[in-house]
């Protein structure tokens, strides 16, 4: 992969990691605004599933800022865009879609065929 091109996937996977952290900081700001209000039962009720989606979203967001963090620290190592399981350059166009990739679109579908079951 040519330098310039390093540099770009390297420069959209900053923005995302900073996007996904100024998104779960404005989450916690939320949360403190909250802390200290009275709430009636079903206000309770709310929260509760807010919440419960908002521990998803974040727990979604952790995992994703460990793919770009791996995926800054391949940039790096010079050993971007290449499948952990094959060993293949993955498609540019995969990278393109999604930069943090961790393995070819083939070996993706392998991983996620064993994993439902």
């Amino acid at each position: 992969m040519r330098q310039e091109e390093l540099e770009n996937f390297k420069k959209v996977l900053l923005q995302k990691r900073q996007a996904i952290l100024d998104n779960n900081l404005e989450h916690c700001k939320s949360m403190e605004n909250i802390r200290g209000l009275s709430f009636d039962e079903a206000d309770h009720v709310a929260m509760h599933m807010k919440n419960t989606l908002d521990s998803s979203i974040f727990t979604n967001h952790n995992t994703e800022l460990e793919y770009i963090d791996s995926a800054l620290t391949k940039i790096e190592q010079d050993t971007y865009g290449v499948c952990e399981m094959c060993d293949e350059p993955i498609a540019k166009e995969r990278l393109k879609a999604k930069p943090h990739a961790k393995y070819c679109i083939v070996c993706r579908e392998i991983v996620e065929k064993n994993s439902k079951d």
